[in-house]
């Protein structure tokens, strides 16, 4: 998952410290959204397996936003420092990614998570059908996870991204490029990266066909 490098702080650090102490509980419930969400993955890794079924899954990671890169991007988008707006208007603040070995394994993971009863689902932007223009592709979907807690419960929403070995590969990669050059990545390497993109779908389709031809 991405992370921002937050600008140096302007304000004192009595009121860095009020900003981290209110966001507290909104983080915590954020990571109790996390759990659940991956929660429901590890069932269904673990259910496939003992059905015998082929498991779609590679491996999965999740990241929560530190305050700092709640902060940065708050600043970024015009956000008021505070947690009911930052909840309302940031909706990756808890993320997780997905890599599988095909594209179909991809749909099929975004189809079992996003029709569970408990799961609402707020938007799914297919970026492998449609890829952004720089040859990015992805599964993105924005869930909310129900989170009961002592006295209350909450709804939390999750950033899904779900992608092949090769798309989260030459994602990696580029996402190292443009942190190295500070997003003013030279128009050479922009050119190759587009290209890689190709050759990366490329690798996706033709293993599919194999797999296809192996297994029928």
């Amino acid at each position: 998952m991405t992370t921002t490098s937050a600008p140096p702080y302007e304000g004192s650090a009595d009121d860095l410290s009020a900003f981290e102490r209110s966001l507290g509980p909104l983080l915590l419930h954020y990571k109790f959204g996390l759990d659940e969400i991956l929660t429901k993955i590890n069932i269904l890794r673990e259910e496939l397996a003992f059905r015998g079924t082929s498991n779609p899954i590679e491996h999965v990671s999740s990241r929560l936003k530190s305050v700092e890169s709640l902060r940065a991007k708050a600043l970024r988008i015009g956000c008021p420092l505070d947690a009911d707006a930052l909840a309302g208007q940031i909706t990756d603040i808890a993320g997780v990614r997905i890599v599988c070995s095909f594209i179909a394994d991809a749909y099929q993971v975004l189809d079992m998570l996003t029709t569970q009863p408990d799961v609402t689902v707020r938007t799914i932007k297919d970026y492998v059908a449609q890829p952004k223009p720089n040859g990015y592709r992805s599964l993105h979907a924005i869930v909310e996870i129900p989170v009961f807690l002592s006295d209350t419960a909450r709804t939390v929403p999750i950033e899904l991204q779900i992608r092949t070995v090769a798309m989260d590969f030459w994602a990696s990669v580029e996402h190292k490029i443009y942190y190295k050059y500070a997003k003013d990545v030279p128009g050479e390497l922009v050119e190759e990266l587009s290209a890689a993109a190709r050759v990366a779908h490329d690798l996706d389709t033709r293993m599919a066909e194999l797999h296809r031809i192996v297994h029928g």
